[in-house]
């Protein structure tokens, strides 16, 4: 089936859902950094599970290929349609569809976002702490297995999706997981497909673990006379125990930016940004605790905040930094790097980085969610600069590399999509081979999210 007759079958019940308008196509094959812009054929809104069903029933038949869209945030070119087909935009299926103060959990379609979700919590005592820094949608940050700056205390969405409500290539609708606590039933589909990228089915519902809205919180900002002391400030931080809730990292660079950015005076040095979840007396030790390690490394000017209002300004900057970064050189193409390694090789792994970015001449602040040990670079890139673009991909492949050497992964949090497909091999050897054999064995045509995790089939 060709794809106008495609799009006359989905028309015939998703009606005015169903567009072929330059301007839809072009919002959908985009991407929040450097990799180039490829327009889908079609883009639709489906509004229920049974029809996404039905488009992919139709796509699965017609061999044409299906890209699922959420919020649109990824770096790393997860969306781009990179053989045309079907851009599957799942911002309709918004709904908390349940709540459940007792156990603790929710009931979520894909494309509500996590602030949306946390405002319809906020009369029950609960929140979804995952926290990407973009506002994404909870179906996006699953096929990412997103994390963000409140993984070192609350973990990843590994750790707090129960369960899905998958279709498959072929149409067919599965569920995954429950609402129990634990199992030991069978193999573990929900993280199957936590991760997948689109790849192995579309997820279109989500049961999601809450937590307790902490009784007290306290965040902080701190100086540091270089880049090693902050580091080595966060893991000794993390090897004493002090129950950080986020500790995030800025360079010079970075907080340069953010300075610009938001019309603050910063000092031009490294800082960390922490936050303290608990009880009165457990923030205020763990605070005193963080404040006297710290101190030992040189930090100085600390500041707190326990004002929502004054909190909320501190993490708007944190969450604002890639667009404080990329406004640094306006125009240009960011290539963002997303290397994780154990908290031990944090220090060396980050000193490395610094050093190979000022060696190449380009602009690349560091910055990143130290508290795990998986932090970025941007790099700027002048607008069709094909020698910077060659260097900086030589760069974020160095950084790779030393992210495995010393025992460590090519992605912390951003996913593979196109950018990282180069480097499976390396970080997985047969363990690619077999992700391929999952791929053909759930979507035999390959028409979800081709090109993208897995070699194309």
């Amino acid at each position: 089936m060709s794809i106008d007759a495609v799009f006359a079958e989905l028309t015939s019940f998703l009606g005015d859902r169903v567009s072929r308008s330059k301007s839809d196509l072009e919002q959908h094959g985009g991407s929040e950094t450097h990799f180039p812009t490829i327009l889908p054929d079609l883009v639709v809104w489906p509004e229920s599970t049974d029809e996404v069903s039905r488009i992919l029933r139709i796509c699965h038949k017609s061999r044409i290929p299906v890209i699922a869209f959420g919020a649109g945030t990824s770096l790393e070119g997860h969306t781009t349609p990179l053989n045309g087909g079907v851009s599957l935009d799942l911002s309709r299926m918004n709904r908390l569809k349940m709540a459940d103060p007792g156990d603790m959990l929710a009931v979520v379609e894909a494309g509500l976002t996590r602030e949306d979700l946390n405002s319809e919590l906020r009369a029950t005592g609960l929140f979804f702490p995952v926290d990407p820094g973009a506002n994404a949608t909870i179906g996006g940050m699953a096929s990412t297995r997103a994390s963000g700056t409140t993984t070192v205390r609350y973990g990843s969405m590994r750790d707090n999706v129960l369960g899905l409500t998958v279709v498959l290539a072929d149409g067919r609708v599965i569920k995954t997981g429950s609402r129990a606590a634990k199992s030991a039933s069978g193999y573990d589909l929900t993280a199957l497909f936590i991760g997948a990228e689109g790849t192995l089915g579309i997820i279109t519902e989500l049961t999601l673990r809450l937590h307790g809205t902490p009784e007290a919180i306290s965040a902080g900002v701190c100086a540091f006379p270089d880049l090693a002391s902050a580091v080595a400030t966060v893991q000794q931080v993390i090897q004493m125990g002090v129950p950080m809730a986020r500790i995030e990292f800025l360079d010079a660079d970075s907080t340069r930016a953010v300075n610009d950015y938001a019309g603050i005076s910063l000092p031009l040095c490294p800082h960390l940004l922490v936050e303290f979840h608990g009880s009165d007396s457990a923030v205020e030790e763990a605070a005193e605790c963080f404040g006297e390690i710290a101190r030992d490394f040189g930090a100085s000017g600390y500041e707190s905040a326990t004002r929502t209002e004054d909190r909320n300004r501190l993490w708007k900057i944190r969450h604002n930094a890639f667009y404080a970064v990329t406004a640094l050189r306006p125009g240009a193409n960011a290539l963002v790097t997303d290397i994780c390694v154990p908290i031990s090789k944090l220090a060396q792994a980050v000193e490395e980085t610094r050093a190979e970015i000022a060696e190449s001449g380009l602009p690349g602040p560091i910055l990143g969610h130290v508290g795990d040990g998986n932090f970025h670079a941007i790099l700027l890139i002048e607008k069709d600069n094909d020698a910077e673009m060659a260097t900086a991909k030589a760069l974020a492949e160095r950084m790779s590399q030393r992210a495995l050497a010393l025992g460590g992964t090519i992605t912390g949090e951003h996913g593979i999509g196109i950018g990282k497909l180069g480097l499976m091999q390396e970080e997985h050897g047969d363990g690619w081979t077999v992700m391929g054999e999952i791929k053909r064995a759930l979507d035999p045509t390959g028409i979800l999210n081709p090109g993208k995790l897995v070699r194309q089939n």
